[in-house]
């Protein structure tokens, strides 16, 4: 069999993943942690390169306090570790191993039990049956929940450069959408028309599909394409997203065909005016909240608070399905009082609904510098009227 080589299609040079294992190591540290573990696709991708679509499985990612990380996974999804990361030391279990039974022997047989090994409990493909065995075969374990994720709330230059690829690649999806959104296309069509766009622009599989979504559906959270024809009269709204080395950027449009509602046009420019409040506000020496707070007042003295009901934004970066945000990491909202640092990136969508009637929306994925918030996207802002 033909050797597979060693990081050869790895996201990142290998001193970028060392420099992100050296700070989780002074987090370990603190924590006087020996080994620290992690199944999140999207911690053992920042840690190690290693990606697949095949992430449904479980993996697990072992970093020890001092000597090489090694990783636990699909016997499958071996060689594909392999070819997207540096780790050298990869266990492979078969399709007939229980993975936690798998995860315990690697552990025994590089002499970790009795160790203080913490444990990423909140990791989405951590089952309760898999928590479960491995709490039987390791014992008590120390929560390492958290411990990766504010390591990725600022980006590397290198990081940023993959989110702008993004945002290019997803500019061309919405540009095609919008051009395709008019009277007598179906939702499916736009869909259609945003997915093979972007794609061609360079997107890989996103971590959710685009929001299209027209009439009165649209006023509806989360609908999305079902088929609906476009009349006049409607207004559509267009959530999209693109990645790239599975870094995403994001975007909302709304187009009006032909006469809309009559207060549709005043709930717009009130969410443009919220969000160059929040790009105004994304910048070193605020914090998440007041980012959020800005956008409410915006809202708020406009009189339209019933229809804004959520937080301002939240972290874009790594992700997988199903989802395109890093909203457990980072969010725009009131009561988080973190400071914005240069480098942070969010997806800021600023959208007000008549529920069950329509919803106006407009968005920017946006990067904090020390000279204030720069929207990704190059497309024009403005609403469309098809």
């Amino acid at each position: 069999m033909r050797a597979v080589p060693q990081g050869a299609e790895s996201a990142f040079p290998k001193a970028e993943y060392d420099a992100r294992i050296a700070a989780l190591r002074a987090s370990m540290a603190a924590r006087g942690m020996d080994l620290m573990i992690t199944s999140g696709p999207e911690n053992i991708f920042y840690l190690s390169g290693q990606q697949t679509p095949g992430y449904y499985t479980f993996q697990a990612l072992c970093v020890p306090i001092e000597g090489d990380p090694f990783l636990v996974c699909r016997g499958l999804e071996a060689m594909n570790a392999r070819l997207n990361s540096f780790i050298g030391d990869i266990t492979g279990y078969a399709d007939d191993v229980s993975p936690a039974e798998a995860l315990a022997g690697a552990l025994k047989a590089r002499g970790w039990m009795g160790k203080k090994v913490g444990l990423d409990k909140s990791a989405w493909f951590l089952t309760v049956n898999l928590y479960a065995t491995l709490a039987d075969a390791l014992g008590d374990t120390l929560d390492a929940s958290g411990m990766v994720e504010p390591l990725r709330r600022v980006k590397s230059p290198l990081e940023i450069e993959q989110l702008k690829a993004a945002a290019a690649a997803n500019d061309a999806g919405m540009k095609a959408g919008l051009e395709a959104t008019r009277a007598g296309s179906t939702e499916n069509d736009v869909a259609a028309a945003i997915m093979q766009a972007s794609i061609a622009a360079g997107s890989e599989y996103v971590g959710m599909a685009p929001f299209v979504t027209s009439g009165p559906r649209s006023g509806i959270p989360h609908t999305t394409w079902r088929r609906r024809k476009l009349i006049p009269g409607d207004v559509a709204v267009l959530e999209t997203s693109a990645c790239y080395n599975r870094y995403h950027a994001a975007l909302f449009r709304t187009v009006f065909i032909g006469d809309v509602p009559a207060d549709a046009p005043g709930m717009f420019d009130v969410c443009m005016t919220g969000l160059d409040a929040a790009v105004s506000k994304l910048a070193p020496g605020n914090t998440c909240a007041d980012v959020h707070n800005a956008v409410q007042k915006v809202i708020d003295d406009a009189g339209q608070t019933e229809g804004y009901r959520k937080r301002t934004g939240y972290s874009m970066g790594i992700s997988f399905a199903p989802d395109w945000g890093e909203g457990n990491i980072l969010s725009l909202f009131r009561g988080i009082d973190v400071p914005l640092e240069a480098g942070m990136a969010f997806h800021v969508p600023i959208t007000l609904r008549s529920y069950n009637r329509f919803t106006v929306a407009v968005s920017e994925t946006v990067l904090v510098t020390e000279n204030g918030g720069v929207p990704l996207s190059t497309l024009p802002r403005d609403l469309v009227v098809a």
